[in-house]
């Protein structure tokens, strides 16, 4: 079978690898050249798919990776997994127009396209499908199959892979759903049908709305507890004792990644826009979540200034740049925010982050090494996401200040949210 995965990412490359293992032919198609180069040589920029696992792809003589959608020519399956960013707190679906529009020529009779994007429900029928049958001549359901299934990768689990996740799977038509739910039975351990593609695609968006609301209740708890003299952290770890009722999340300095900031905008912007009202939990967790990096950036001048020293000028050091832990995905990032307030207000900022490749790395704050000479010039330091490849004792150490967002206890004078 002849695979196209559109996007080599942190969603598309573990599809592609997966696809190659279980005996596919795998065309990963990403037009950023730089990328297909590292891969053509081997070398990975997603943390779960490693060189040794690309290069096996690659000897294996049935992984392609390329610009050139003429490769694609005479494919079974295509799976998209381009990026669904917002711009001016929009929808941007474009990628997926792109994407659409270059594979359609080269659609068969028989083949399937599923769409692995997140998005809101219709864009499979709405979006994607016009865009086909436009490009192909084909009809959708009769010549060839449709369907949608969204991704789950949670980049960094140890537990939870590609493999492992639950996939839920659906189709245009039952013939298409068949099709998707047969190809993903190749490459997961469970599928999960669902009766259309508009109810997976609104699967994707609850299962991060709900998290980004939860994340936004303990953010806000966070803040107030601070304020009451209250360890919410305590708090947080009794409460999760309790077997029944009670699901854990933590604060932390904002939300990031290709998923919580975006997710649940899509679904009130689709509520908004078709029955003109507000969804307003999700309207209230992106303000809570979108200003923690404010809020930080607060603690860290109250701190400062218990010091009777002031932003400007005075050298922070921020450990861990990536939005969550054992990746280098600063997309949306919560650093992100808070370097541009910090730099606004005159910091000097210096970073340490293994994990962020050297092209996505923020102007303006210099790269150095979690160690004893980097501590003894700045005047604070901030844990921003605790990887777990640095040793973060080495701060414990040293008399700097520290402002622990992920309350990782390495030290014990630490404040923390």
């Amino acid at each position: 079978m002849k695979t196209v995965v559109v996007g080599q990412g942190y969603v598309g490359l573990p599809v592609a690898m997966r696809a190659v293992e279980v005996g596919h032919t795998v065309v990963g198609i990403d037009l950023d050249e730089a990328r297909t180069g590292l891969l053509r040589e081997g070398k990975s920029y997603v943390d779960d798919i490693s060189d040794a696992t690309l290069m096996a792809a690659l000897e294996s003589g049935r992984y392609l990776a390329t610009t050139n959608y003429e490769d694609v020519t005479g494919f079974d399956f295509a799976v998209i997994t381009v990026p669904t960013p917002l711009r001016e707190s929009l929808p941007d679906l474009s990628f997926i127009e792109q994407s659409a529009a270059s594979l359609a020529p080269y659609l068969r009779a028989g083949a399937t396209v599923v769409l692995e994007s997140t998005t809101y429900p219709g864009t499979t029928e709405e979006l994607l499908v016009p865009l086909l049958e436009a490009g192909s001549g084909l009809t959708a359901g009769q010549d060839f199959s449709v369907g949608y299934s969204p991704e789950r990768i949670d980049p960094g689990n140890p537990t939870w892979g590609f493999v492992t996740t639950p996939k839920v799977v659906a189709g245009i038509d039952a013939p298409s759903l068949v099709a998707v739910q047969g190809f993903y039975d190749q490459l997961v351990t469970t599928t999960v049908p669902v009766s259309g593609t508009r109810e997976a695609e609104l699967t994707k968006l609850l299962e991060n709305t709900f998290r980004h609301v939860n994340i936004a209740l303990v953010n806000e708890l966070a803040m107030f507890a601070n304020q009451l003299g209250v360890d919410v952290w305590e708090s947080i770890e009794a409460a999760s004792t309790k077997p029944f009722g009670f699901m854990k999340f933590t604060p932390g300095p904002g939300v990031g990644g290709h998923c919580l900031p975006v997710d649940p905008s899509y679904l009130s912007w689709q509520v908004r826009k078709q029955l003109g009202r507000p969804f307003r939990f999700v309207e209230l967790a992106n303000d809570v979540n979108d200003h923690m990096p404010n809020y930080v950036v607060e603690r860290v001048i109250a701190m400062l200034n218990g010091i009777s020293k002031s932003v400007r000028g005075t050298r922070i050091l921020l450990i861990g740049l990536a939005y969550k832990p054992g990746t280098g995905d600063v997309r949306e990032a919560p650093s992100m925010a808070m370097i541009e307030l910090l730099l606004e207000l005159g910091a000097d900022l210096v970073a340490v982050d293994e994990h962020v490749e050297e092209h996505r790395w923020p102007q303006g704050v210099e790269r150095v090494s979690l160690d004893a000479e980097t501590l003894a010039r700045v005047d604070l330091s901030v844990i921003v996401t605790a990887h777990p490849d640095v040793d973060l004792t080495v701060l414990a150490q040293s008399d700097v200040l520290v402002l622990d967002t992920r309350n990782t206890r390495s030290v014990p004078t630490a404040e923390v949210l």
